[in-house]
C-alpha cells in the first residue's frame, strides 16, 4: 500500500448514479512551506559576482535565486550538506527537498558517472541520510533515471539496482515526516505506462509516497500532467511531483537521445515557479528539482561538466522563459 496516498481503484460514478465520487487522496504538503536555500548553487554564484563588482549579473539572477530549488546529494559524504540543509529549514519552518543521487554505476557511467561503490556502501549511504533527516520533515526524490534506464539500458551491476531501490524507500521512510518519491523518468522515455508501474512496483514504490516526474527534463506541464495521471492509474492512485525548472517551453523537436533532445537545450526556459497542489489531488507540487542554470553535461565544445554552474545558461533559461 502507498504510504499515504493509498490505493484507489474505481472510476468517477455520473453525478446521480451510484455512490459520490471517490474523493483523491489529501496533499501530504499541503500548507506547508517550501525552503529557499540561502546556500544554494545559484545564490552562491550570485554573490561571488557581486564580490566581483558584478551587481547587475547578480541580481539578473533573482528569478532562480528567489525560488526553493532542491538540493542533491551526490557526494561519497553527504551528512554535512544534508544536515544544513534540514536544520536551517527546521529553524525556518519549511519544508525542503533533497534529490538522492549516489547509487552504483550512477547514469549508467555516462555525462553523470559517479555514485558508490556496491550496495553495501549504498546502504550505508541512505542510512547516514535517513539519520541526518531523523525526525524533520523532508521531501526526498530517489535516484533519477533509475528506474527507466533499467527498461531502456544495459547497465553493469543494474540487477541489483531494484532491491536497492527498496531498501533505500524502507530506510528513508522510517522517518514519519520524510515523503519519499521514487523517480518514474519523464513522458517522452517509456510510453507503456504499465511496463513502468511494473519496474516502479519491483522498485519499491507500493512503501513510497509517490513518484517525480521530469527531472531534468523539458515535457509541458500538460504533458505531464497527462502522463502523470495514466501512471497513477497504473500504480493504483499514486501521488507525484513534477520538476517544473526548465520546462516553460516544452520538450525539445530535436530526436530523442540526440544532445539537443535533453543536454542543455538551446530553447529550453524556466518553467512555472514551484507551487504545493490543492488539498486533495494526484499531482502533490510542481517543484524546481534540477536546479536551473547547472549544466546536463559537457555534450557540446565549451559545455561545463554536468552539476557545474553555469551563468551563461542560467541567463538564457530566464530571457527565454514564457
Amino acid at each position: 500500500m502507498l504510504r499515504l496516498a493509498g490505493i484507489l481503484t474505481g472510476a468517477l460514478m455520473l453525478s446521480g448514479c451510484g455512490p459520490a465520487p471517490i474523493q483523491p487522496p489529501a496533499n501530504p504538503l499541503f500548507g506547508q512551506r517550501l525552503w529557499i536555500d540561502p546556500q544554494s548553487p545559484v545564490s552562491q554564484a550570485a554573490n561571488a559576482l557581486r564580490a566581483s563588482g558584478r551587481q547587475a549579473d547578480a541580481d539578473a539572477l533573482a528569478p532562480i535565486t528567489s525560488q526553493p530549488v532542491a538540493t542533491w546529494l551526490t557526494r561519497d559524504d553527504p551528512v554535512p550538506l544534508a544536515k544544513r540543509v534540514v536544520d536551517e529549514a527546521e529553524i525556518a519552518g519549511a519544508v525542503p527537498v533533497l534529490v538522492l543521487y549516489h547509487r552504483p554505476h550512477r547514469d549508467c557511467g555516462s555525462y553523470s558517472a559517479g555514485g558508490s561503490a556496491d550496495a553495501t556502501a549504498y546502504a550505508q549511504w541512505i542510512g547516514s541520510v535517513a539519520d541526518t533527516i531523523g525526525t524533520r520533515r523532508a521531501v526526498v526524490i530517489l535516484e533519477p533515471d533509475a528506474v527507466p534506464q533499467l527498461l531502456t539500458e544495459n547497465c553493469p551491476g543494474a540487477e541489483d539496482t531494484s532491491t536497492m531501490l527498496a531498501a533505500a524507500i524502507d530506510r528513508l521512510s522510517a522517518g514519519q515526516k520524510t515523503l519519499v518519491y521514487l523517480d518514474a523518468g519523464h513522458p517522452g522515455w517509456i510510453e507503456d505506462t504499465g511496463r513502468l508501474a511494473q519496474a516502479l512496483r519491483r522498485g519499491g514504490i507500493e512503501h513510497a509516497d509517490g513518484f517525480s516526474l521530469n527531472v531534468s527534463n523539458f515535457s509541458s506541464d500538460v504533458v505531464n500532467h497527462e502522463y502523470g495521471d495514466r501512471l497513477s492509474s497504473a500504480l493504483g492512485g499514486a501521488q507525484y511531483l513534477i520538476d517544473t525548472s526548465r520546462n516553460g517551453n516544452g520538450a525539445a523537436t530535436a530526436p530523442a537521445g540526440q544532445p539537443d533532445s535533453w543536454c542543455n537545450p538551446p530553447g529550453a526556459g524556466l518553467g512555472a515557479d514551484p507551487q504545493i497542489g490543492p488539498e486533495r489531488g494526484y499531482a502533490v507540487a510542481r517543484l524546481w528539482i534540477k536546479v536551473p542554470g547547472e549544466s546536463d553535461g559537457n555534450c557540446r565544445p565549451g559545455e561545463p561538466a554536468a552539476g557545474e554552474f553555469w551563468f551563461d545558461y542560467a541567463m538564457r533559461l530566464i530571457d527565454q522563459r514564457h
